[in-house]
């Protein structure tokens, strides 16, 4: 059995493809358009997923979606509606783009798979696909799901269970119990920061979280006022800081600068006295140093509290579900920090994150839980590593090198050629 999972139309637009429950192959689609966090269908790599498995569309038995297009559309009628007429430009631009494209996915894909039939395209939830992606990747056969991200229909945040034996007895089940719902979102708020410190959303996440290590978490209290974070792990946003709700532009508002102080410029030069101690970096300015050691400050305080708001959700899930497993999906998994502090500090013997976590990983969610939910298959797949994609051998890359006039070496030698790379890399040649 052939199963095709798809993930786009928002970001990081992704191919997976099992066959009897095994990865064959899984893809995003910038890897081949070479665009990055491409959002558009996936032709390239339902292209490759196809040519990795050796078949063609007809053979594929189900397509699989990895969200519920109508329930997101209803979200954004809604929270655009409560904001109007405030929201009047985004709930435009969202109207322009749902109504040429997005509300009609099902269609799209059977226009762009028309050798499948049309009973066979399925849709699974947003937040069930990454719960998906991370348990029946897992090696376990019970565990607590966490799953975190910006927003998916309505949900951003989802503690549950799975459960799912290797020996196909009994039903196999994700139950997503409890729910958190837009606009209080823990990854819609981390964007919110990623904004404010001039990079952009859904790109610059991971450099907020690189920032973090050289400030001090002095403005914890200031991040504070902006959300509320139970003991469960739960939140609440102060909607006042925020305007990603309401703008296509803004993420944050006028109130959150007041708080914060005048947001960083775009992509502007770091240093600060941590970074570099000895004031060595060129064109070395004291008053900026000063200003970048704010920003970094900022940083740490928003990565502090996002670590703490997980590990409080990780302790609940504990204690609701009483496993010794843990796994986690969506795209505030990706928060590597966090891991490291749930692995070291959290209560659960075992944990696996999806290495896919984000949007991407959602088409290989949506195909693990059809199969395994849906059709009720047993399990017989662990995900053991993340290369997925497409490869190609020497003699493809020779070939390619000599075709386009490129001049090359061929270094055979594993360790010299590691040592060459850093070499190159340290006299700045990259």
């Amino acid at each position: 059995m052939y199963i095709l999972g798809v993930s786009c139309f928002y970001h990081d637009s992704a191919a997976a493809l099992l066959k009897d429950g095994q990865l064959i192959a899984a893809s995003d689609e910038e890897r081949f358009s070479r665009k990055k966090h491409d959002s558009g269908f996936p032709h390239h790599a339902i292209a490759y997923c196809l040519r990795a498995a050796g078949i063609e569309a007809g053979d594929l038995d189900y397509v699989v979606f990895y969200e519920k297009p109508l329930l997101k559309f209803d979200r954004i009628l809604r929270s655009n509606l409560a904001t109007f007429p405030k929201s009047w430009l985004v709930f435009r631009e969202g109207l322009i783009t749902w109504m040429n494209e997005k509300l009609w996915i099902k269609a799209l894909l059977q226009e762009q798979l028309p050798a499948v039939a049309a009973d066979r395209f399925l849709f699974v939830e947003h937040h069930l696909s990454h719960a998906a992606s991370a348990f029946f990747a897992s090696p376990y056969e019970d565990a607590a799901i966490i799953t975190i991200d910006g927003v998916g229909e309505w949900t951003t945040t989802t503690v549950g269970r799975g459960t799912a034996d290797w020996s196909g007895q009994g039903q196999n089940r994700i139950d997503l119990t409890q729910e958190l719902r837009f606009p209080h979102s823990l990854g819609l708020l981390y964007s919110a920061f990623t904004a404010y410190l001039g990079f952009r959303v859904n790109n610059g996440e991971y450099k907020v979280m690189g920032m973090s290590p050289y400030g001090e978490p002095s403005y914890l209290d200031r991040v504070e006022k902006v959300v509320r974070v139970q003991e469960d792990g739960s939140f609440w946003l102060d909607m006042d800081y925020f305007d990603f709700h309401q703008s296509a532009t803004r993420t944050f508002s006028d109130k959150f600068i007041d708080l914060f102080g005048p947001p960083r410029m775009a992509e502007s030069e770091f240093y600060t006295y941590t970074t570099h101690p000895q004031r060595d970096y060129p064109g070395w300015d004291d008053a900026k140093a000063a200003t970048n050691q704010h920003y970094a400050d900022i940083a740490a305080s928003i990565q502090r509290l996002t670590e703490e708001t997980i590990l409080k959700l990780v302790n609940h899930a504990h204690q609701t579900t009483g496993s010794k497993n843990l796994c986690m999906a969506g795209g505030v998994a990706l928060n590597s920090v966090a891991n490291g502090r749930i692995q070291r500090e959290g209560p659960f013997e075992n944990v696996f994150i999806q290495p896919a976590a984000g949007d991407s990983g959602g088409a290989l969610g949506a195909a693990l839980y059809a199969y395994h939910v849906l059709l009720n298959q047993p399990r017989s797949f662990v995900m053991e590593h993340a290369y997925w994609g497409e490869s190609f051998s020497h003699e493809q890359i020779e070939t390619f090198l000599k075709r386009e006039g490129i001049p090359y070496e061929f270094v055979a030698d594993e360790e010299r050629l590691a040592a060459q790379v850093v070499d190159t890399l340290l006299a700045g040649e990259v």
